[in-house]
Formats: structure tokens, C-alpha cells, sequence
């Protein structure tokens, strides 16, 4: 298969994750990046692109997405890596033109802006990716069809944290402005930066979405607009029992993505930092450690591994199965087929459930933690 050709909407100089998307994307050879509208500033725009080797350079999205859809060698898809009040304008204008939308989190700032997003994309001819790259790791992977296939029996509990320290004390710099903004950043601080990642990961590996939930929201540094920690009860169908744990106030954690789920056979543990281990213990039994790529590694796990168990693989790889996935996804489609058999990604349906998730949350936090149905 040809590469397919991107483009990119921010990600400019200074911006950390429009380098992780451009090494995602080129990692398996899937895509070749030609065009971009790396900012706002047509000066800067153009010196990221220089420096970067992209040819074509813009100095917005609109003017991108109406030129590139007249050329034929334009580019079949975009990434969009800008802040949250970004993402809805740009993704509306390049579905419309039938260019694929490959996405960061959340969906959008708001559920207004959500709902348009929504809109468009169910009258285009084009697909929506949302990177929730989590969902990438082999292990994972493994993790969510050894829920499916019952090895851990009825799911009782789902337990998800995702825990930073970054922001314990007030922080002046690119990264924290905008995350720390509700103009920008939307209802969630942390609920919507890092709350969302949790929670698509425990729906993704678990299979099934809590029916309600009760949330305490804090804002711990003073002056901060938007929360910076969140505890969240969750209430499943069946009687299962969750806790989310979102924070960026947390000494002595980096990026603490953590899940468990316990069911009445078994239990699983897995954490981000850690990611080619998995901990899988059948009731009375002793723990077992799956490791990636290695004995007891199953088929989901092994289509997304590159390389021989005890090779690290990590967030980047993970970020790049995304990529792969989603390249695989249009490829099928620009041949009028429908995705090939184990190909998965997030879709704009999680990125609405996501929003609903971090709208809840405010909710149940204005009304003193009371319970919200989602």
C-alpha cells in the first residue's frame, strides 16, 4: 500500500504532542506527512514547516482544507493536534471535503461544539479517529479479549487511575495555560486532559459503560478555574462497582495510568509506566505475569507487536498502533470495503462519551457529588 498523505493542523514549533503524532504516524511507513497549518502564525506556520520538511505550508485550516481537496495530490487525511476549542472547526471543514479526521482528545471543549462534530461526520464520506492511543498497547490488547472471553468471570469491580504531579503548584507555560483554561481547555481540567483517557481505557478493556456516576471535583492551587483533581464513583448495569481517580496534583507521579478489574474468577493490574507487564490471577491461585510478546501472549496482543518480548515497547509504539490501525481502516475504505477483521480505534462515538463523561462529572460536583445518570 501507497503511504497516505497527511496533514496537520497545529503542532508547530514548541508543541510536544505534534511530534508525537508525526512520529505515530510515520513509525509503520503508514502515512507521509505533506501539508500543514502548524499555527496560527503564518510566520511561525511556515518556519515549523521549513523546519520540519513539510512541503506545502498554511497559514490556516480553512485555506488548507479548500486547497487541498482541489489537488490531486492533496492530502486523504488530517491530523488535528491543536488545544480542545480547536478541534470541531477544523475536523467539520476537512469531513466535509472528505478527508479523514485523525484527532487528539478530548473530542472538543464543549458538547455544543461536540454535537456539530457529530453532525458533520454522520453526513461524510470520510472517517473520524480519536487518539486514545492507551487502548494501543499489546497488553491491553490481551487484557480486553481475556475480559470478553470470560477468564475473569462477571466483572464486580473496575478500578482506573491516572495520577501527575505537573501541576501541584501554579505553572506558567504553554502546556499549562491552555490545559488550565476553560476558554480553551472546556468543563474538565484534569477531567477532561487526563479523566477521559481513564475512562476510555476502562470501557475499552472491561466492555461495558458505567450507567451513572458521582463525582468530587477540587481545584487545590488557588485561582486555578478548572479542577486539577477528581474522584468519580461508578455505578454499572449488572451491580459492578468502579472508582476513577484523576490528578495532576499528586507528588512523586509522572504519568500514572493504572487499571484494575476484578471479576468473581480473576483479576487483572496493569499500569502505563510499566506496560509489557500484565498481572492475572485466577482466584486461589497463584499471580501470573503475562509479559508482551512471550509465552501466554495471545493473537490481539501479537498483531500489534513489532518486536521480540523483552524489547520495551512504549508509549510511542502504542501512539503508532493507532496510526497503523487507522490507516488500515482508510485503506479499506478507499476501496469500498469496511475495516479488515481485529483492525480497532477510537471512534467519534467515544470521543461523545467522553464529553458526556467530563459533563457528568461537573454536574454530580455542583450538586455536592450527587449521582448523575450518563
Amino acid at each position: 500500500m501507497e503511504p497516505i498523505r497527511l496533514g496537520m493542523v497545529g503542532g508547530g514549533q514548541g508543541a510536544f504532542i505534534g511530534g508525537v503524532h508525526r512520529i505515530a504516524a510515520r513509525l509503520d511507513g503508514a502515512f507521509s506527512l505533506v501539508a500543514g497549518a502548524l499555527s496560527s502564525d503564518p510566520v511561525r506556520a511556515q518556519a515549523s514547516a521549513t523546519e520540519l520538511g513539510i512541503a506545502r505550508s498554511y497559514a490556516d485550516f480553512r485555506q488548507m482544507a479548500q486547497r487541498e481537496a482541489r489537488r490531486a495530490d492533496g492530502i486523504e487525511a488530517v491530523a488535528i493536534v491543536t488545544p480542545n476549542h480547536m478541534h470541531a472547526g477544523p475536523a467539520i471543514e476537512f469531513l466535509k471535503r472528505g478527508i479523514h479526521v485523525i484527532c487528539d482528545k478530548p473530542l472538543t471543549a464543549t458538547m455544543a461544539e461536540a454535537k456539530k462534530l457529530a453532525k458533520a461526520a454522520e453526513s461524510a464520506n470520510a472517517l473520524f479517529i480519536l487518539t486514545h492511543n492507551y487502548t494501543g498497547y499489546p497488553l491491553i490488547r490481551q487484557a480486553r479479549a481475556m475480559v470478553a472471553r470470560g477468564d475473569l468471570g462477571a466483572i464486580r469491580l473496575v478500578q482506573v487511575e491516572y495520577v501527575q504531579d505537573w501541576l501541584t503548584q501554579e505553572v506558567r507555560h504553554k502546556q499549562a495555560e491552555w490545559r488550565t483554561d476553560p476558554a480553551r481547555s472546556g468543563l474538565g481540567g484534569a477531567l477532561g486532559d487526563i479523566g477521559t483517557h481513564a475512562y476510555n481505557l476502562a470501557a475499552f478493556v472491561a466492555g461495558v459503560e458505567p450507567e451513572q456516576l458521582a463525582a468530587d471535583t477540587s481545584s487545590f492551587v488557588p485561582g486555578r478555574a478548572l479542577d486539577d483533581n477528581a474522584h468519580v464513583m461508578l455505578r454499572y448495569a449488572g451491580g459492578a462497582k468502579g472508582m476513577l481517580w484523576a490528578s495532576q496534583v499528586a507528588p512523586g507521579h509522572e504519568n500514572g495510568l493504572r487499571l484494575r478489574i476484578y471479576g468473581d474468577k480473576g483479576g487483572l493490574d496493569w499500569g502505563q509506566e510499566n506496560p509489557n507487564q500484565l498481572w492475572f490471577t485466577p482466584f486461589g491461585e497463584p499471580k501470573r505475569l503475562l509479559t508482551r510478546n512471550a509465552a501466554g501472549a495471545g493473537p490481539e496482543a501479537q498483531r500489534v507487536s513489532r518486536i521480540p518480548g523483552g524489547h520495551p515497547e512504549g508509549y510511542l509504539e502504542a501512539f503508532a498502533t493507532i496510526y497503523t490501525e487507522a490507516a488500515r481502516a482508510i485503506w479499506a475504505h478507499q476501496a469500498g470495503l469496511p475495516a479488515p477483521e481485529g483492525v480497532i480505534y477510537p471512534t467519534l462515538a467515544d470521543g461523545l462519551k467522553g464529553m458526556r463523561f467530563v459533563e457528568a462529572c461537573v454536574q454530580s460536583a455542583r450538586r455536592n457529588s450527587g449521582w448523575v445518570t450518563l
